[in-house]
């Protein structure tokens, strides 16, 4: 068996009973891949490549991750937080030598380093036209991943373009809206199922998994499938 390890930020992380109906779309990503491939998601809220680092959270993906593996890296929503310097990476410099410590990283374990433009946000202009909001992030890393050969699956343009397919109205059903939020960046249970079928065909379609390592792309997944466990082990993390 090998493992995808996933490192990122909240629309990716685990969720847990209190943040229900919140999904994060690494929580569904095992429903689109066969069982001989696991899904270790480290993911964690409001991380940035550098926080991540500072934390040690890559650190101990490295003492687990093993040959053939797959470390899957998505991060810029919280790498845009100028204002907060424990998160804030320049496009063009912290945020892409940080890249390069996550690729070279799996590569030292001998696993697969893969990246990921990160997913869009939900914005439309006044035309109903899906807005990028992701600023020179999203070209940074497709730069890395070319200078340093890295399979890239640009999660923000297939996103871009699924929520410019459903529109200003029908997205909001993807997203995690109630009564008391409109939250246009988290995912509910359909959205993060929609966000995981992206990752999943991106993976195949450019091969860093065989066919045989993935199923029910064309599927309808039901949104009861998603569940959210009681305890959350962040909070008892020293």
């Amino acid at each position: 068996m090998r493992t995808l390890h996933i490192a990122g930020d909240s629309t990716a992380a685990q969720k847990y009973a209190g943040a229900a109906p919140e999904t994060g779309w690494g929580m569904a990503l095992p429903f689109f891949l066969h069982p001989r491939v696991a899904v270790a998601n480290h993911a964690v809220n409001g991380r940035s490549t550098k926080s991540f680092l500072d934390e040690g959270r890559l650190d101990a993906i490295l003492e687990v991750i093993r040959p053939g593996d797959l470390l899957l890296i998505q991060f810029a929503h919280n790498d845009q937080k100028v204002t907060d310097p424990s998160r804030y990476t320049e496009p063009w410099g912290g945020y892409q030598t940080n890249l390069r410590r996550y690729v070279a990283g799996a590569r030292g374990r001998g696993a697969l380093p893969v990246l990921a433009t990160s997913v869009e946000r939900r914005r439309f202009d006044a035309d109903g036209t899906a807005l990028r909001t992701l600023g020179e992030y999203p070209a940074a890393m497709r730069a890395v991943a070319q200078e340093e050969g890295v399979d890239l699956l640009d999660i923000q343009e297939l996103s871009l373009a699924l929520w410019q397919k459903l529109g200003p109205e029908r997205s909001t059903t993807y997203f995690n809206w109630t009564p008391d939020e409109q939250d246009n960046t988290h995912f509910n249970p359909p959205g993060a199922i929609a966000v995981a079928r992206l990752v999943a065909a991106e993976l195949l379609r450019l091969r860093v998994l065989p066919a045989r390592d993935t199923r029910r792309l064309d599927a309808e997944i039901p949104a009861e499938w998603i569940t959210w466990p009681d305890t959350d082990p962040e909070e008892n993390r020293a």
